[in-house]
């Protein structure tokens, strides 16, 4: 049953999912690594690159940001001990951004993968990776689920998957009909001359670069994404970067997102995008998804009664994006709530469908992208 759901939901978006086929040779792969005070969690990170990854020729880069703990000693005794292993120490503090393109930038692999020094690989997902970047030539980009993590690390899905391949323009139209980023960077691998021929990450979107990166390779090659297996870990703790920068899973943190998320989808199509046919079909989906989400947003917090949460930010900015918003599903939600006010809204015999409703669509959505990665 559901493989059956499975098979409807890629090909519902233009996917084809795709028998597995095992590595064709050995892999060159360079995995950069940004650091900056992770130095109690760096030899963590490259040992699960340097290890358990059959098939794998691995170039690790350090990129130490100027942290100010012992992360560049760690990185130093890890390029003693490894030859794999290349540290580039930075003079001054230069930010996130910059740290990723001047590791990008060392890289010498036929393949690429972006991994945080706090976050991990599982074992074997640079030989899934790379077996199905050598098998399917036009794929730019492959990417797979990754398990969050605290203290321990918890056991991983690391079998043999299925393969789903999209066309490049049928995943980025997914992309504007949901609006959300699927791809979690720990489990990203880029082929190298995709990554050179589309330039490295953006230093105007510090919280969406990775996304716009996304919507760009959708751009100049077909997607791909390993089902069934998880690719990395991701780890949840008191320092990470989404949290401290970008007040991640806050109505602030809300906000940032949708703003970046919105920058994102503007930068593809007056860009790299314009040349596609579908240009302004697409350009015009992303917004009305965008704005929709904002006051989806707004709608759930009258529903639960949440009178701090800044709903005329919300209003703004999906007006911004989408002038024609009031004529939406969402825009006429949102005057329904905002004329009964947050004291009647609940008493209202609708209410409580509409926000089970609402949370069932969020489930449904995550549980889908962790199925067949849309």
């Amino acid at each position: 049953m559901l493989q059956a759901i499975d098979r409807i939901s890629v090909a519902g978006v233009g996917g084809r999912i795709k028998a597995p086929q095992p590595l064709a040779r050995v892999a060159n792969v360079s995995v950069v690594v940004p650091c900056y005070n992770y130095g109690y969690c760096l030899r963590q990170c490259a040992e699960s690159v340097l290890y358990e990854q059959p098939g794998i020729d691995v170039e690790v880069i350090i990129v130490d940001d100027k942290s100010t703990d012992d992360s560049l000693e760690v990185a130093r005794a890890l390029e003693r001990s490894d030859p794999r292993v290349r540290v580039l120490a930075h003079e001054t503090n230069r930010g996130h951004i910059q740290t990723y393109n001047d590791g990008l930038r060392l890289a010498t692999g036929e393949f690429v993968l972006l991994l945080s020094a706090d976050d991990l690989v599982t074992p074997g997902a640079l030989t899934r990776a790379a077996a199905f970047l050598m098998a399917e030539t036009s794929v730019g980009l492959v990417y797979g689920n990754v398990v969050e993590f605290s203290r321990d690390l918890p056991p991983a899905r690391v079998g043999e998957a299925k393969w789903i391949v999209w066309k490049g323009a049928d995943w980025l139209r997914a992309r504007c009909r949901t609006g959300y980023n699927v791809v979690s960077t720990p489990a990203a691998v880029m082929r190298r001359s995709v990554l050179s021929a589309i330039g490295g990450y953006r230093c105007d979107l510090p919280h969406a670069g990775d996304f716009e990166m996304w919507l760009r390779t959708s751009c100049v090659s077909d997607i791909g994404f390993l089902a069934g297996v998880d690719q990395g870990y991701y780890r949840q703790h008191a320092v990470n970067m989404h949290k401290n920068m970008f007040h991640s899973g806050t109505a602030n943190g809300q906000l940032v997102d949708l703003d970046e998320r919105w920058r994102s989808f503007e930068a593809i199509f007056t860009g790299l995008g314009r040349a596609l046919p579908e240009c302004a079909e697409l350009y015009g989906l992303a917004r009305r998804t965008l704005a929709c989400q904002a006051l989806d947003y707004a709608n759930y917090a009258y529903a639960r009664g949440k009178r701090n949460f800044p709903v005329a930010q919300f209003e703004q900015i999906a007006r911004e994006i989408y002038p024609g918003v009031d004529k939406t599903r969402a825009g006429r939600a949102f005057e329904r709530r905002k004329r009964l006010g947050m004291t009647v809204l609940p008493l209202h015999p609708l209410w409580a469908p509409a926000a089970i409703a609402w949370r069932s669509g969020e489930a449904l959505r995550t549980w889908r992208r962790k199925r067949v990665g849309v």
